[in-house]
């Protein structure tokens, strides 16, 4: 076995403590949202209905903004004392902010401290993910150097959102369908947040037992070689801003899509007059078929080209985003669903090729920072304001028809930096690191000597 290719054991374990992660990340997010509705009644009394909802999305839009926050330490932590060490971190403080939502006493118990709290933890929440994405993409990829299939393997990385976003869904079903309303809404909703520390603990136990990968211990052997300070954070954006544009470019479609499936697609099911049962198996189906596009776009990208998936998915995107929303809106559930899977197949069939261009287009030295800085960026503004962006026009307009004309928009961003400022380590051309700080690489950095 070649000396770049991982034991299978090796790999087996790296894929698990990277996957278990993501699980939970998508599964704490996706909670939040399903149960959005449920949260503002507990946590903001309103007479206005409306008032209350964008209340509750203000939460999901707080846990994206602190996200750069996250980055500017954890991004550079992860360059420095390795990608470990980090991973173990966000699962422990995304598993904290989710149980702590578990056990919060409500409005009616502690007033305006229930709101307070129950957005504090959603920080802790979005700390935790703010680098859990990139640095386990990172993590995997890393351990597999040189790879032909990283594209695939992006996919896979992925998938594991829908998996957990499943799960998170699913708990919430059974259990809404299950219990008399009363209770849920009285204790029931807050079993699906308490489920988070089995999951987490398992996740924390595997990441513990794994050694750091290759590549960094390289990096760091090529560093103290050289004899130079390591500035990431300074060096990523001082030489890779543009890099990090052309991923948030890239990106902009496709997080918009993202936040709509995992937060929004049930509310906006609900409030065109659907049951809440109902809302929650049509989301069920979306993160049902989400795995398989995944997988299946980064395939068509290590064996065609990053382009192929991006530009077929985000055209479809364009096409498609409007009538999405006009389904929704036409009192037919079979239409709805249809719509709302064919929605998500589109958004993770491009998801591969943009997770590469977020995490690979830097060199190991500065990838931690400079990735999680442009994936948080991207996610923070344009992803996550998607919610309030809808809830608004919604009210304006009386339907979503309007926001999907803003994702459309964005979308056409996006097919744009595909075919005119495509990164290269997307498509398997050698980024240009001749910028890198590393002493094999034109050193940047000062010399300690």
């Amino acid at each position: 076995m070649g000396a770049d290719i991982p034991a299978k054991s090796t790999r087996r374990r790296v894929y698990a403590s990277t996957m278990i992660g993501n699980i939970v990340e998508y599964y704490d997010f996706t909670l939040y949202g399903t149960l959005a509705a449920v949260l503002a009644k507990l946590f903001f009394p309103s007479d206005d209905p409306t008032v209350a909802l964008f209340s509750t999305y203000v939460g999901v839009s707080l846990s994206y903004f602190i996200r750069p926050l996250g980055a500017l330490f954890l991004g550079p932590l992860a360059d420095r004392r390795g990608r470990r060490t980090v991973l173990t971190l966000t699962i422990l403080l995304m598993s904290i902010g989710t149980a702590g939502i578990g056990v919060l006493p409500t409005y009616a118990a502690i007033g305006a401290a229930a709101p307070i709290l129950l957005l504090f933890s959603r920080v802790l929440q979005g700390l935790g993910a703010s680098v859990e994405y990139t640095t386990a993409s990172q993590f995997m990829l890393e351990h597999e150097p040189g790879s032909r299939r990283r594209n695939y393997l992006a996919g896979l990385m992925n998938a594991t959102c829908s998996v957990g976003s499943l799960l998170g869904s699913a708990v919430s079903f059974v259990l809404i369908v299950t219990m008399p309303a009363s209770a849920f809404e009285s204790w029931g909703w807050r079993i699906p947040f308490l489920l988070a520390i089995p999951i987490a603990a398992v996740g924390f136990y595997i990441r513990n037992r794994l050694d750091e990968t290759p590549e960094f211990e390289e990096m760091k052997r090529q560093i103290a070689a050289a004899e130079t300070k390591q500035a990431p954070l300074r060096d990523a954006v001082r030489l890779y801003w543009r890099d990090m544009l052309k991923a948030i470019g890239l990106g902009a479609g496709q997080r918009i899509g993202s936040y709509t499936i995992q937060a929004y697609f049930v509310t906006a099911l609900i409030t065109a007059g659907f049951p809440t049962s109902l809302a929650l198996l049509a989301s069920m189906l979306t993160y049902a078929v989400g795995p398989l596009p995944s997988v299946w776009g980064g395939v068509l990208a290590d064996r065609y080209g990053a382009r192929l998936p991006l530009l077929v998915g985000y055209g479809l995107f364009v096409a498609l985003t409007v009538p999405t929303f006009m389904a929704i809106d036409s009192e037919s559930i079979v239409l709805a669903a249809i719509a709302v899977v064919v929605f998500t197949i589109i958004n993770n069939l491009v998801a591969a090729p943009l997770n590469i261009a977020y995490v690979l287009s830097f060199p190991p030295e500065v990838r931690s920072s400079a990735a999680a800085l442009n994936f948080n960026i991207g996610t923070s503004l344009i992803g996550s304001t998607a919610g309030l962006v809808a809830v608004w026009l919604h009210d304006l307009t009386g339907d979503d028809i309007s926001f999907g004309w803003y994702m459309t928009a964005a979308c056409v961003v996006s097919i744009l930096v595909a075919l005119f400022a495509l990164p290269a380590s997307v498509d398997y051309r050698e980024p240009d690191w001749s910028k890198a700080p590393l002493a094999t690489r034109k050193p940047s950095l000062e010399s300690n000597s």
